[in-house]
């Protein structure tokens, strides 16, 4: 086969292609398409699969069917005591009617994104006024939510889109209020604590002259006890004595005599100046003596 013959055939398959390719588009599941004639909707919402199309006079404009997501960057708000709070928040939205997207929007994703954005932050500027820091920061974010997405999903129907969840990501005050509420929170924070460390030591103080008042209390008692214990021991030991003295009164002075040369001649230079015709000394002349 000749070169020419090759090229000519080359051509004519390319012709043969870009003729299907002018008559026939194809549609995706994840895609809506709109078939413009002249600036003039024809045919919209073809479901998936291979169409055909007036070649060179009808145009196929594709639109994305998926759920989307409008990541808008964080706003001030203000509250109702008039402080202002930086919200970050998220839509997430789909086109549900493709010819009321394309006639209100002429399908720009751009414009549907800038009017869905306003209506929004409209509606959060409005119910955030309404409540304190305190109410949107823990409260009533939930319900926020819940209202602002019921009525952007009213005005995006006019629009052609679905406004499937409104999120409130984060809710923070700004860096000088941050600050200001955090030294506050030390301060609120220290006070409490030499509150409860005050209270502490009042509380300690109690306990221990509580202790105090328990400890002389038992040693006044085991005292008066052991005086008690103690005279009667002494009772005992002299009636125990005078008993041993009735017994046997001659061996009891002779103990009593025995006992007193002890303690008196106890050291090698103690020295008794003493008569010694002394009672004191019968003991010692006369053994036997009574």
């Amino acid at each position: 086969m000749s070169q020419a013959k090759l090229m000519t055939i080359l051509v004519a398959m390319v012709l043969v292609v870009m003729a299907v390719l002018s008559f026939a588009y194809r549609v995706d599941e994840r895609e809506r398409a709109i078939v413009v004639r002249f600036g003039k909707v024809v045919r919209f919402d073809d479901t998936p699969g291979l169409r055909f199309k007036v070649p060179f006079i009808d145009n196929v404009r594709f639109f994305d069917s998926r759920i989307l997501t409008l990541d808008a960057a964080p706003q001030r708000f203000l509250t109702q005591e008039k402080k202002n709070v930086i919200v970050d928040w998220f839509v997430k939205w789909r086109i549900t009617d493709t010819l009321e997207y394309f006639v209100t929007l002429r399908g720009q994703e751009q414009e549907a994104r800038r009017r869905l954005e306003q209506r929004v932050r409209s509606d959060l500027l409005g119910e955030f006024g309404k409540r304190t820091v305190r109410d949107v920061v823990s409260g009533d974010r939930r319900e926020i939510m819940q209202i602002v997405s019921e009525r952007a999903d009213a005005e995006a129907r006019k629009l052609g889109i679905e406004v499937v969840d409104i999120r409130i990501k984060r809710v923070d005050l700004p860096a000088d209020v941050s600050e200001s509420v955090y030294q506050r929170m030390v301060a609120e924070r220290a006070r409490i604590a030499k509150e409860l460390r005050a209270q502490g030591a009042e509380e300690a103080e109690k306990i221990r002259a509580d202790a105090d008042r328990q400890r002389e209390i038992l040693l006044a008692q085991a005292y008066g006890e052991a005086e008690r214990i103690r005279g009667e021991g002494d009772g005992t030991a002299t009636a125990i004595y005078a008993n041993a003295y009735g017994s046997n009164p001659d061996f009891y002075a002779l103990y009593r005599s025995l006992n007193a040369y002890r303690e008196s001649f106890k050291g090698k230079d103690d020295i008794v100046i003493i008569d010694p015709s002394a009672e004191f000394f019968k003991f010692l002349k006369n053994p036997d003596a009574n």
